[in-house]
């Protein structure tokens, strides 16, 4: 199992817009979820062991914390082509087995992933009301074989901050995950430094 850490985005960084399709294939845009107070984005699929890890625990945080205001929003940009699996079909059985109840999105060209410079699966990107980057980082230190709890401490203490218009600590450590599955030959500039 690889192990791939997030790019850890530059504080501050402004939201880029989206319009990507559910998996009914309503289109989602990033603009629908202006009036929430906060909005998390983050990049998972249907395959890698480490989303499979935290797969109840991030429905569970998703339950609590829209009902708080939070805009979630889930984002699949793996190659489906070379990882059929992470197919919009496939993302549809997920959506029914995990229990998620925020738009999980198919961002088939990849731009969006490239444009969040998200590296790896999961990959967190939390925005404050005026949608500035407050938070990027792990889910919680559990992983796969780790023995330690899925808690979702981290994004937690991250939302629970940003939800309270308090400053989001800025000691964050990267989510690890599966690299992203890129097409051939068009993995970005900072995924090929690593």
């Amino acid at each position: 199992m690889a192990e791939t850490p997030s790019t850890m985005a530059p504080l501050g960084t402004v939201a880029p817009d989206f319009q990507l399709p559910d998996t009914t294939g309503k289109l989602v845009s990033a603009h629908d979820m202006r009036d929430a107070p906060a909005l998390l984005v983050t990049f998972i699929c249907n395959h890698c062991p480490f989303v499979k890890h935290i797969r109840a625990g991030l429905a569970q945080f998703a339950r609590e914390y829209q009902a708080r205001g939070l805009a979630i929003v889930a984002i699949n940009s793996n190659d489906a082509k070379s990882y059929p699996d992470d197919s919009p079909t496939k993302m549809a059985e997920e959506v029914r087995r995990a229990g998620y109840t925020f738009p999980y999105l198919y961002d088939e060209t990849q731009v969006v992933a490239k444009a969040y410079g998200a590296a790896c699966t999961p990959d967190f990107f939390l925005f404050d009301r005026e949608r500035r980057l407050v938070y990027r980082g792990q889910f919680d230190d559990s992983r796969p074989g780790s023995n330690r709890p899925v808690t979702g401490a981290d994004l937690r203490a991250a939302c629970d901050a940003v939800l309270a218009g308090r400053p989001v600590a800025p000691d964050q450590k990267a989510s690890i995950g599966c690299n992203i599955k890129w097409k051939a030959g068009s993995e970005p500039s900072y995924f090929r430094r690593r």
